[in-house]
Parts: C-alpha cells; sequence; structure tokens
C-alpha cells in the first residue's frame, strides 16, 4: 500500500474541523456493556415493542440474563458459536445479546437460507447451538444431521406477545396453514424453557473488546459467500462512528427506531439493534418486510428514527393515501444497499421533512464507511464522505499500490477501527483484501470509485460482480451453480440489470442443450426450490449462445452492456413477477 504522508489534507477533513484529520476516541467497551449502561440509567424505559407487546430495558437485560445462563448449561462456553436463525423479534436481540454476554461467537443466518445454505454455512462455522424459529424446523430439521449442531433451541412468534394475541396466535396460524409442529426431544429445547428457572443476574464472564463477536456472511470476488470476522471492538467503533457522525447532539432514551431492516444483516446489527440500545432507544420490531406492517408502525409508534433502502422508501411514496398521513415524527433517516433515486429523496423529504442521509458501507467493514452528511453540502449520487475516524482513497485498479488523484476511477480502499480482523478460515481470500501499508491497514472492497476535489467519493461501478438486489448481496456464480443442475440447460450466465424499486433486478441468460426444452417459468421455479428467494433471477432470456472473452470464458460484462444498450434479443424473456407459485405465465 502506498504512504501518503500524514501531513497531507484530505479534502474531505474540511467538513470536520478547517483541516484538521478526523479522529474519535473508541472506549474500550463491549457490545454487551451497551445493554449494561441503557438497562442501569433507564430500566423502565420501553426497550422493544412488537407486535403489541412491550419490554423495558429492566426486563430485556433480564431475559438476556436468563438466557445466556441457559445457553451456558446448554454446554455454550468462550468462543463457541451460536446462530440465530430468526426474524425481527425479541428473541433475536435476547440470544445475541446473551451470546455474546458468555463470550460466544454469533452466526447471524438469514431465515430466508434454503437447506443447502443452511449447510454450508453452519458447517464452516462449526456452529454448536442455534436458536431457531418454529416455522423455519422443517428445513432445520433435514439439515441438522449434516451440520455440528448439538442443541437446537426453538421459539415461537407468540413466546413474545402480548395476551391475548398469545393464545389467539396458533388458532390463526392453523387456520393459515402456517402452523409446525416441532418435535421436542433431549437436543431440542423450547426458548422458554431454556430460560425457565434461571437467575437474572449476570453470568460475569470476562470478554475483551479484541474477543470475536461476529461472523457476519458476506462474499467476495469469487463469489462464494465468508464470514467477516468482526470483534466487539470492530462493532463498538461502528456504532460510535454511527452515532458521532449521523446523530451529533442525539440523547439516550429519546429516540424511536423502526426496525424493519432485517438484524440479521450488517445494516440492521449496527446501525439499528446495536445503535439503538446504545442510546437506550425503543425498537419498534417488525417481522415482516410488509409495506402494510411499516406504514400502520410509522404512523401509530411515531419513530424518530429510520434506516431503509431504496425499496422501502420507493414502497412509502407510493402507498395510497400516504399525502394524507402524519409522517413527520422521522427526524433522521438513511438509505443504503443500492443508489437512491433523486426523485425518491424529494418526495420522502417532502412527506416527513426529515433528510435522507445516503450512506455506503460493508459487511467487511462493520456497516457503514461513508454518508451524506445530514447537515452541510449534500451530493446528489455521491455515497458522501468518509464517517468519522476512517481514511479512504482511490488507487489503481490493476495494482492497488497507486494513490490517484480526484477524478480519476479506481478502487476503493478503506482503513478504519471498524474493519474486520479477516474472513473465517480463508486466508487466501483475506490476504486478497486485507493489506498492511507503512500508515494501517487496508480494505480493498472491490469497488471500482472516483472522489472529487471536495472529498465526495462516487461509486462507479464494481469489480466484483456481486448484484445488489432488493439491498442483499446476490453473487452470480451461486445462482449460475443451480440453473446448471437443471437437465436442460447447458450454459448460464448472471448479471444484475439497474431496477428503480430493486437497486438491480436478477436476469439469467441461458442456452439449453440440443434437443432440450424448458420454458422461463420452469427454470425460475426451479431456482425457487434451491435459493433464498432474493436470489431468484427476475426475467430469463433464452439464447443460441453467450458472448465470451479471448479466454473462452462467459462475458457477463458484455450481456449487461448489452442490456443497458437497449439490444438484448430475448426469445423467452419472462419476468419472475409473472410468474405464479406454481409456475404460471400470468398475461
Amino acid at each position: 500500500m502506498p504512504n501518503q504522508a500524514a501531513d497531507v489534507r484530505r479534502p474531505w477533513f474540511r467538513f470536520y474541523d478547517d483541516g484538521v484529520a478526523p479522529s474519535l476516541e473508541i472506549p474500550p467497551l463491549t457490545i454487551p456493556d451497551f445493554l449494561r449502561h441503557s438497562a442501569q440509567a433507564h430500566p423502565a424505559h420501553t426497550a422493544t415493542v412488537f407486535l403489541g407487546a412491550h419490554l423495558s430495558y429492566h426486563q430485556l437485560q433480564a431475559d438476556v440474563h436468563r438466557f445466556a445462563h441457559g445457553l451456558a448449561a446448554l454446554g455454550v462456553k468462550g468462543g463457541d458459536r451460536v446462530a440465530i436463525l430468526l426474524p425481527n423479534c425479541p428473541q433475536t436481540i435476547i440470544a445475541y445479546y446473551a451470546t455474546l454476554t458468555l463470550g460466544g461467537v454469533v452466526v447471524m443466518t438469514n431465515p430466508l437460507y434454503t437447506e443447502p445454505e443452511l449447510e454450508r454455512h453452519w458447517k464452516e462455522t462449526g456452529a454448536t447451538v442455534a436458536v431457531v424459529l418454529d416455522a423455519l424446523w422443517p428445513r432445520v430439521q433435514k439439515v441438522r444431521s449434516l451440520v455440528p449442531l448439538h442443541k437446537i433451541v426453538v421459539t415461537s412468534i407468540r413466546d413474545y406477545l402480548p395476551f391475548p394475541k398469545n393464545l389467539l396466535y396458533p388458532v390463526q396460524a392453523r387456520r393459515k396453514g402456517s402452523w409446525v409442529r416441532v418435535h421436542y426431544d433431549g437436543d431440542t429445547i423450547p426458548f422458554r424453557l431454556v430460560m425457565h428457572h434461571q437467575p437474572d443476574t449476570d453470568p460475569g464472564v470476562s470478554v475483551s473488546p479484541d474477543d470475536l463477536a461476529c461472523l457476519q456472511y458476506t462474499g467476495g470476488t469469487t463469489g462464494i459467500p465468508k464470514g467477516a470476522m468482526l470483534t466487539h471492538r470492530n462493532l463498538v467503533a461502528s456504532v460510535f462512528q454511527i452515532r458521532h457522525f449521523l446523530m451529533p447532539g442525539s440523547r439516550e432514551a429519546e429516540d424511536r427506531v423502526l426496525a424493519i431492516l432485517p438484524l440479521f444483516h450488517a445494516y440492521g446489527m449496527s446501525g439499528v439493534m446495536n445503535l439503538g440500545v446504545h442510546l437506550a432507544a425503543t425498537l419498534v420490531l417488525l417481522p415482516l418486510l410488509d409495506v402494510k406492517m411499516l406504514m400502520h408502525a410509522l404512523r401509530t409508534e411515531r419513530p424518530t428514527f429510520f434506516l431503509g433502502v431504496p425499496a422501502l422508501y420507493t414502497a412509502i411514496n407510493n402507498y395510497p393515501g400516504v399525502e394524507s398521513m402524519d409522517l413527520t415524527s422521522v427526524k433522521a433517516c438513511f438509505s443504503g444497499g443500492a443508489p437512491l433515486p433523486v426523485e425518491v429523496i424529494t418526495r420522502f423529504e417532502r412527506l416527513t421533512g426529515a433528510r435522507i442521509a445516503e450512506a455506503y458501507g460493508m459487511t467487511e467493514a462493520s456497516s457503514v464507511t461513508h454518508v451524506n452528511p445530514r447537515f452541510g453540502l449534500r451530493k446528489f449520487g455521491s455515497v458522501g464522505v468518509p464517517i468519522v475516524g476512517t481514511d479512504a482513497r482511490i488507487v489503481d485498479a490493476e495494482t492497488g499500490t497507486r494513490v490517484l488523484a480526484p477524478g480519476e476511477v479506481g478502487e476503493l480502499v478503506i482503513s478504519g477501527p471498524q474493519i474486520m480482523q479477516g474472513y473465517w478460515k480463508q486466508a487466501q481470500e483475506t490476504a486478497s483484501v486485507l493489506r498492511e501499508g507503512p500508515d494501517g491497514r487496508w480494505l480493498f472492497t472491490g469497488d471500482l470509485a472516483r472522489m472529487d476535489e471536495d472529498g465526495y467519493f462516487y461509486i462507479v461501478d464494481r469489480k466484483k460482480e456481486m448484484i445488489l438486489s432488493a439491498g442483499f448481496n446476490v453473487y452470480p456464480r451461486e445462482v449460475e451453480e443451480v440453473l446448471y443442475e437443471h437437465p436442460a440447460v447447458l450454459e448460464a450466465a448472471v448479471v444484475g440489470i439497474p431496477n428503480a424499486v430493486r437497486g438491480e433486478k436478477i436476469k439469467a441468460y441461458v442456452v439449453l442443450k440440443p434437443g432440450a426444452e424448458a420454458t422461463a417459468a420452469q427454470l425460475i421455479a426451479f431456482c425457487r426450490e434451491r435459493l433464498a428467494p432474493y436470489k431468484v433471477p427476475r426475467a430469463v432470456e433464452f439464447r443460441q449462445s453467450l458472448p465470451r472473452l479471448i479466454t473462452g470464458k462467459v462475458s457477463r460484462r458484455m450481456l449487461r452492456e448489452e442490456e443497458l444498450a437497449g439490444r438484448s434479443a430475448g426469445t423467452d424473456a419472462l419476468s419472475a413477477d409473472q410468474v405464479d407459485e406454481h409456475g404460471a405465465r400470468h398475461s
């Protein structure tokens, strides 16, 4: 990594204090210290609101302690990995903080994962305990003999519903056909039973800020998901950076956070859950990405703080009757995961009176690294300036050894206290993205970007061909491998096509084997059986051949450029929005 003299003033320093380098003292805390402080300072304040049920910070801390003692009784100790397979609900926060209180390592797992995805992640992490939702039990049951799980803790949405909703929930679930009967045995235990008769006192386990806290899965240039190793220090730094930069002057126990972003995602984990607990805020937990539920919560819970992705802001803007709704409780809102169109920003800000701060971040960096200031100069189309305590540069994309001048396009590299320690059991992949230099350790993002004269950064493209669909990372190779499993498919290539709602739409280009037949609907249905919903192609185009580089490798870039230029010549393109669960075409 090239050295850049410490006295050279980065342009974005002007945003902070007339050219003085931004700095932020990160206290030597662990993530559970956030909850300990909030429970002690604001015990009666509401910590969570979940479908009408309220937990105070005192109650939340007590349940975390009980569950931590229960996990310890199941054999969990420092360094052990605990997988959490839950939607946004109180049990997610309880399991997360209880695991970290014991010095364990959390493996946040996407509830949309299929059996092969669960098997791969839990095998690699060596998770010995999993905390799962009962509705997901059938998937877990199919893989339990293939993974190193010793104990499975099963919880239900009704466990934290208020009376009488908790009694009515099973009846309603049976009517909807969503009721799942779990077979409990010595290794499968109800969530409430794990806590039963356990003390509500702190287990007293010594945990260091440098201990591993989380294996947060992401992806790299190879397209294979990898576990980013995040320590308590990394996660604590990210929370302090977000608060200092985005919420200056914020006071404890005053904010209400609308938690619709998934807490299993780095964005929701750091920017919603951990930041909310740090601020002793009230977390309004929404278990589904449901627009009606979102709008009801905006009206009735009056949140002050909202994190979202472009699709959510678009949904709010276009909701019937939104013009007559009072959304002015929202004071701070941030957007990430994909570029946010200017027209969406303008309309949302007119509806709420709040200003959206567009941000950029990576799982490898715990969450946010750049953001457009909430106050001061904002540049549409840019991801803003580096967050406090973070340094960023543009280097040549070929070698990464030469720092480029403003306006030149190269690879974005980042340095800061929130940067991961590496990829779990992936030394070669770690070495490809983390490089030590005379001025620190730098994360090579794989994103092509430029910096303007004012120090604002603009993402131009990605070296890695990861697709950002509805705020989630999708890796083309993973989708292509599923398509290749279909007996009629000879070749397949998957690309991301810009989409105003989803950020990018997944499109598959397919060449069929000679004499074979398949429809777009059939291939989409085939993918739905093997991939999480957000990874399923939204459109399929059949071709006689695919464009190739001189090396013989299929060129995804050429396919994407053809699509953007409007020269695509598909013969049977079909949107997934036109395919029902039976794979039938809609007119």
